[in-house]
């Protein structure tokens, strides 16, 4: 329960964090998922969990970087950049030159 004046209690905290990167998990569940679909043969070496583990980390860390730099949560901007960052982690874990 909320008492104004008071701030958040944990589950509230806890609410608020779970909705600032749930679209840095959809964007990397779909995004993987999509990938291993279309270009199978190419990623068949690079696991799905990989895949959405990296990608969830970098749309987070564009999510972030994107609130500390504009000070405001859900700017286009912020959301472009966390799209190109997980487009950019797919290309590095499955299709960089030389990759093992």
């Amino acid at each position: 329960m909320h008492v104004p004046g008071v701030g958040l209690d944990l589950v509230d905290a806890g609410w608020h964090i779970l909705n600032f990167l749930a679209p840095a998990l959809a964007t990397a569940l779909l995004s993987a998922t999509l990938a291993k679909l279309f270009w199978r043969s190419e990623l068949r070496a690079v696991p799905w969990t990989r895949l959405c583990v990296v990608g969830t980390t970098v749309a987070a860390a564009a999510l972030l970087g994107g609130l500390i730099l504009t000070e405001h949560d859900g700017r286009m901007a912020t959301y472009a950049g966390m799209i190109t960052a997980t487009a950019v982690s797919l290309w590095w874990c499955g299709f960089r030159p030389f990759r093992r």
